[in-house]
């Protein structure tokens, strides 16, 4: 099918997805913190609302970009060499600053599901950095010369939702434990620190060679 990519570039997307899901950050902040506070259905909830903002953003970049590689492959092709260097800034940033992870608890609220879910595709979609690390990471996953560019972000971006589904559900569902082992096991969070980073960097560089020959 001409909209999935080849299994080279399908390992190397799911092993980023992955670790980036595993990767302590906002999202994965607000999916334990609700949890806690207000139960696994409001971290369910928020789980739903940031996977939806991960849907917008897709269509958003498959759209965007089809209609750039269209207008200007050269642009295109210069926004993957941009956002492959972007990716290699995170690693580093993320070797050197690490995960962030503060989970808050505080009272118990009854909130809708609706607005659990309204929270957390509002700090999906306000979050400037998941807006531009969207931009710069899907592309590095298509060619510039590729007439089903669209079609091929559109499933990458469904992927990414599929990959991490089940491990934030499961993050949520063991919120408790998982919050106290993270706490306490600053050098397992370090590890996924350097996972992250090595595998952004691989294909990072991966693809500054290939698109400087």
């Amino acid at each position: 099918m001409s909209f999935i990519p080849d299994w080279p570039t399908l390992a190397a997307f799911s092993a980023a997805s992955i670790f980036l899901a595993i990767t302590p950050g906002p999202d994965m902040t607000l999916f334990i913190s609700r949890a806690l506070s207000d139960g696994r259905r409001a971290g369910i909830a928020c789980i739903a609302g940031a996977m939806t903002g991960c849907l917008v953003h897709t269509t958003l970049v498959a759209l965007g970009l089809s209609a750039l590689i269209v207008a200007s492959p050269t642009a295109f092709l210069v926004l993957k060499i941009v956002g492959a260097g972007y990716l290699l800034y995170l690693a580093v940033q993320a070797v050197r600053h690490g995960s962030t992870l503060t989970v808050e608890t505080g009272p118990v609220r009854r909130r809708s599901f609706f607005s659990n879910w309204a929270v957390g595709l509002g700090v999906n979609l306000l979050n400037p950095k998941v807006a531009l690390f969207f931009m710069t990471f899907l592309p590095q996953f298509v060619s510039v010369r590729d007439p089903n560019v669209a079609s091929k972000l559109f499933f990458l971006g469904f992927l990414f939702v599929a990959l991490s589904l089940p491990i934030v559900i499961a993050i949520v569902l063991g919120a408790e434990r998982l919050a106290d082992w993270l706490k306490r096991n600053t050098k397992a969070m370090r590890a996924v620190d350097y996972g992250f980073a090595g595998i952004f960097s691989a294909f990072a560089i991966k693809v500054l060679l290939t698109q400087g020959r």
